[in-house]
């Protein structure tokens, strides 16, 4: 990879080198991000089919054949003309499948895949450190309970 070239399997941010793990930094990461608002919509378009919206399996099935490969350049020209990044990436996952562009975010709102998207990606980081946080816990227990006639000032 050219050094000049942005990682999207990766959050970036200065501490994340000192602070984050590999698997940490992959939960945050966009690739991630954009992934999961296009199972967003993926889910959204299924739920709407079985109220009876007409949408068709085909439009559905396409839109699952490009979950994974994000076209980054198409979403990141089209946010300099509309300065909203979920509708470039509407708009981007529309180029990749025209026959379901009716459809991608139809009856939502940015938050539905903003704020969703956030909760799923929390929830993930959280499990990843339930682990180490119980450890951290009973150890501090640990210590508390060995300390705790220790007088300090």
């Amino acid at each position: 990879m050219d050094s000049r070239q942005k990682r999207r399997d990766r959050y970036e941010n200065p501490l994340c080198e000192r602070y984050a793990s590999e698997r940490m930094q992959e939960i945050f990461s966009p690739d991630k991000k954009f992934s999961t608002w296009r199972k967003l919509w993926v889910a959204l378009v299924e739920s709407q089919k079985e109220l009876g919206l007409d949408i068709t399996d085909r439009q559905i099935e396409v839109m699952k054949e490009h979950i994974y490969d994000i076209n980054y350049e198409v979403a990141e020209e089209r946010e300099k003309e509309v300065r909203h990044d979920v509708m470039s990436h509407i708009y981007a996952y529309g180029v990749q499948c025209p026959e379901a562009r009716p459809i991608i975010h139809l009856g939502a709102t940015s938050s539905f895949v903003g704020d969703n998207t956030d909760l799923i990606l929390m929830k993930e980081a959280l499990v990843l450190l339930k682990g180490s946080l119980t450890g951290v816990i009973l150890e501090l227990a640990r210590f508390a309970l060995k300390y705790k006639g220790l007088p300090t000032l």
